[in-house]
């Protein structure tokens, strides 16, 4: 009888498919302890802001105030990306959001809050910028929207965690030690990002027209689609938690945890089909059950409509934002990666941002009904935006 023969060694091609590296893992758990604290700031920040004295106007213009500065950081943290490398980037953007949310418990007055906020938003717009352009740069090509799908699921165990906790902690500590806590969970991500052994990218061809350049044109078609897309969660975020006191809906930590469940679900299945079929397979059914999640908040007549917006929500939401953050980088050249995810970014923080300030207006002159019907109109504007321009365009591939 012959010898068994032995087992064929791994190609360095199919070497290279693998997801699952020690870097990949580490960038993913640094990701989700930054954004554990950053999600338990999420909802409780306009708790501490009415504990000042703020009305829903002054919550639209902090919550605002901390997506522009964050908006306005990218354009430059892509180019210091691809200059200075992504460790500079990334751990100055962690040591900026730490000492900034360790700040906000010595806010006495909503002046120093709204400086803070700017701040922390520099801090947010460097470290994610850069953890996203890390992960883009860990992942096999072929795989991309699969391993972005990956990599959002640590954040999407932390949303799933960190409003909840959030909430709970806010109702047994002041606010001072909550936002310790949040800063702690900084560190952490800190120290495990600075095991990375980040890898060392070309240096960029020097072109003095696009020094300082604010955008990656290739990444602007699915940017766009996610500026309309955030807005709708700038309208959760900030007002859901009053929206639902003012109707005396109970089980809002449920809601945050059915939807990051929902999320993490899609994000399973949701990146492959990407991958293998493109964007026409994911945006156009992702936007609309986004949708049909803000006409179900704008009725709101009780807990389960509530808890069914939520998985609704997530299985849009988790469709979308993957797939357009993978179609973002897929034909930027190599060069401009940090620059192409600076912009997807930067479209992602405009969002929520304009979303925010309009929609605070809006519950001022209005209620907070009507945030969610103009949330509905914002995401049918991204599907005909999609349809009549973007969609029309050839195809992505990896």
């Amino acid at each position: 009888m012959s010898a068994p023969l032995a087992k064929e060694a791994p190609r360095p091609s199919e070497q290279k498919e693998k997801i699952w590296t020690r870097d990949f893992t580490l960038i993913c758990f640094s990701n989700f302890f930054i954004f554990l604290g950053f999600q338990m700031t999420l909802p409780t920040i306009p708790l501490f802001v009415e504990q000042l004295g703020g009305n829903d106007q002054l919550i639209g213009v902090v919550i605002g105030l901390f997506t522009f500065s964050a908006l306005l950081t990218r354009p430059y943290a892509g180019h210091i990306l691809e200059t200075k490398g992504r460790r500079f980037v990334y751990l100055i953007g962690l040591a900026i959001f730490v000492l900034s949310v360790g700040s906000f418990g010595m806010a006495a007055s909503l002046y120093f809050l709204f400086f803070i906020r700017i701040i922390q938003g520099v801090g947010w717009g460097f470290s994610t910028t850069a953890s996203g352009t890390i992960a883009t740069d860990l992942i096999p090509a072929k795989r991309r929207g699969e391993g972005m799908g990956y990599y959002g699921l640590f954040g999407n165990i932390a949303l799933a965690l960190g409003p909840t906790l959030g909430l709970g902690l806010a109702g047994l500590l002041p606010f001072s030690q909550l936002f310790m806590i949040c800063a702690v969970l900084g560190l952490i991500a800190i120290m495990l990002s600075s095991r990375i052994q980040f890898r060392k990218t070309p240096p960029p061809a020097i072109d003095t027209k696009k020094k300082w350049d604010l955008y990656e044109k290739t990444a602007l078609p699915p940017s766009f689609l996610m500026f309309f897309i955030t807005a709708t969660f700038g309208g959760i975020a900030s007002f859901l938690p009053l929206y639902t006191t003012e109707k005396g809906i109970h089980g809002l930590p449920w809601y945050f945890l059915l939807y990051a469940l929902a999320l993490m679900l899609t994000r399973t299945f949701s990146g492959k089909v990407y991958d293998k079929r493109g964007h026409r397979a994911v945006f156009p059914i992702g936007a609309l059950l986004i949708v049909i999640a803000m006409i179900l908040l704008a009725w709101l007549p009780n807990s389960l409509v509530l808890y069914i917006a939520a998985i609704i929500y997530g299985f849009g939401f988790g469709s979308v934002q993957p797939a357009l953050q993978a179609w973002s980088v897929q034909n930027a050249p190599i060069n401009r990666k940090g620059m192409a995810t600076a912009t997807f970014f930067s479209f992602f923080d405009l969002g929520i941002g304009i979303g925010a300030i309009i929609f605070g207006q809006i519950a001022y002159w209005f209620n907070y009904s009507s945030i969610y019907i103009c949330a509905a109109i914002f995401v049918a504007m991204a599907i005909l935006l999609y349809y009549t321009v973007i969609g029309k365009t050839k195809e992505n591939t990896a």
